[in-house]
């Protein structure tokens, strides 16, 4: 895959719009993650390898954020949670409750199309083993800020993990003291916004029985309630 190359300054690198919501595909922000994408693309010439853009249209009323791109999922494939084992059970999930249409493949191409929700990561680089460092997050926030600004129909946003949820907080001008991340926590960030927590749909969170599909469905059942949607088994075919 051919990554084209942002506009660039003699003096200043790749151009970055203020308040922009997704970064170039040579962000330079981070050293580390710069460091780590030139080495992927390296050994994984057909891989995306650059930071992930966010999957879904603007207009959505419910947003996902999640931590980071995976090595082999969305740094892969080019789209979020696509590629890897949390893609699974959150896709299935989108789709019994009529937030997806389609059919997912684990791949960008699949056909997958979401309905009235957008997926971003907190960090848009995929991080050595997968830990972004905390300037790393606070480098990316300005991104997940312009997300915000531009979903003028947002109303719910799903936070998994606690690093996602903190950075919602952040990226909505609030303190991380000001609310308390938890599994099935609700906060309200502001302009009718509603944070719901959700531990992140990890291998390790699932295969460990620390999130289970049943909980996760319940804070679906939470977030479909406060839209005003059906709820579970609003699959559409």
């Amino acid at each position: 895959m051919t990554i084209p190359m942002a506009p660039t300054d003699a003096r200043s690198g790749p151009r970055q719009t203020a308040g922009s919501s997704e970064p170039q595909p040579d962000c330079p922000f981070c050293p580390r993650l710069v460091s780590f994408r030139e080495e992927n693309r390296a050994r994984f010439p057909d891989w995306f390898n650059a930071p992930v853009p966010s999957f879904g249209q603007t207009d959505a009323e419910l947003l996902i954020v999640g931590l980071a791109p995976g090595l082999k999922g969305a740094n892969r494939t080019g789209r979020p949670f696509t590629g890897d084992f949390a893609g699974i059970l959150l896709y299935d999930t989108l789709l019994r409750y009529g937030f997806a249409r389609g059919d997912y493949a684990e791949r960008a191409d699949d056909g997958l199309v979401l309905t009235g929700c957008r997926i971003t990561n907190s960090v848009r680089c995929v991080p050595p083993q997968n830990k972004p460092v905390p300037d790393e997050i606070a480098a990316c926030r300005d991104f997940l800020s312009g997300v915000l600004s531009e979903m003028q129909n947002l109303n719910a946003i799903l936070a998994l993990g606690r690093i996602a949820f903190d950075t919602v907080i952040r990226a909505a001008g609030l303190k991380p003291s000001q609310c308390k991340f938890g599994h099935g926590e609700v906060a309200d960030i502001g302009k009718g916004r509603k944070l719901f927590g959700c531990y992140h749909c990890s291998r390790y969170n699932t295969n460990t029985g620390r999130l289970t599909p049943a909980m996760f469905h319940g804070v679906f059942d939470m977030i479909a309630a406060h839209l005003g949607r059906s709820g579970q088994d609003a699959r559409i075919e």
